[in-house]
Formats: structure tokens, C-alpha cells, sequence
């Protein structure tokens, strides 16, 4: 599959099979992960792997939805704000190097047919303590990673010439 092919394909899985990952497909999305471009090549970002099997109530602190732990594995993409680039104003490129990141991960577990769901509406504060997260760490975002159940839902996305805008805005 090639990634025009992945980015189309792609949707956000909210059931899942309990089949595990294989850990050559696992190895192979973190490894999409470490490829993401990031600013200054810092590389700001840990990734979190947890197998929730076993750790179901806890994990629904983090976020209640009951398919979050229907997944064998949960992934987590984690910035650290210190060691990131800073453009000329400041602001840290951490959150969006670990986006990037996240993006990465998702087409690739696309491309082998693994399914992903972007969370970012999860509690911070029962993250941190669940996954104990250091203080110098912020959680941006979370994924279940496994089969999916069954196929996406109807979406639908804007028209291209609602969204780009020319030259000036």
C-alpha cells in the first residue's frame, strides 16, 4: 500500500479485535514514529507502549471509553518541552514534533492493516499518574493499536477550496 493509499484508508477505529500485534509490526510502526521529521532533528518525543490486557479499569481513568481497552496495545506520544527546538518567539515545537510523529505511526499501522483512533480528549492528571509520567513530560496524544472489529463509518471532509487558501489568507 502506498501512503496516498494509507492516508485515504485510514479512519478512526473504535472497536477492536482481541488479536495481538505482532512484534515485527509493532517494531515496524515505532520505527515509522522514529522516521517522522521533527524540528531541528531534536527528536523531543518518547513513545509509550502499554499492553493493556489486565490493566483495563486503570486505564479507563485515563480515558472511559470501553473500546480504548479493547486493543491489545495502547500507544502514548509524549513531548519534552525541554529538549525541544524553539522558534524565534519561543513557542516549543515539542507537542507538534510528537504529532508528527503520531501521524507517522498511524499511516504506518494503516499500511498493515492495523487500526488506530487519535485521543486527545483523555484526563491529563489520571495519565500522568497511571502512566507515571515525570513532571518535565506532557502526554499529547493516545492510540489504541490492533485490529480492527469492523469497517469505517461514512465521513465526510470538507471541499479542498474550503480549506487552502492562496498566496495570502
Amino acid at each position: 500500500m502506498d501512503v496516498f493509499e494509507a492516508i485515504e484508508r485510514r479512519y478512526s477505529v473504535r472497536s477492536y479485535k482481541p488479536d495481538p500485534v505482532e512484534d515485527e509490526k509493532l517494531s515496524r510502526v515505532l520505527e515509522a514514529a522514529r522516521q517522522a521529521p521533527t524540528a531541528n532533528n531534536q527528536q523531543p518525543f518518547r513513545i509509550l507502549v502499554v499492553h493493556t490486557r489486565g490493566r483495563e479499569e486503570e486505564l479507563q481513568r485515563v480515558y472511559g471509553r470501553r473500546w480504548l481497552t479493547q486493543a491489545p496495545l495502547l500507544i502514548g506520544f509524549v513531548a519534552l518541552p525541554g529538549e525541544a527546538w524553539r522558534r524565534m518567539d519561543g513557542k516549543p515545537y515539542g507537542e507538534v514534533d510528537a504529532a508528527i510523529a503520531m501521524d507517522h505511526l498511524v499511516l504506518a499501522a494503516t499500511a498493515l492493516g492495523l487500526g488506530t483512533c487519535w485521543i486527545a480528549a483523555f484526563d491529563p492528571a489520571a495519565a500522568r499518574e497511571v502512566f507515571g509520567l515525570p513532571d518535565e513530560a506532557e502526554l499529547v496524544a493516545l492510540t489504541p493499536l490492533g485490529y480492527p472489529d469492523r469497517g469505517p463509518a461514512a465521513t465526510s471532509r470538507r471541499p479542498l477550496e474550503e480549506l487552502v487558501r492562496r498566496e495570502r489568507w
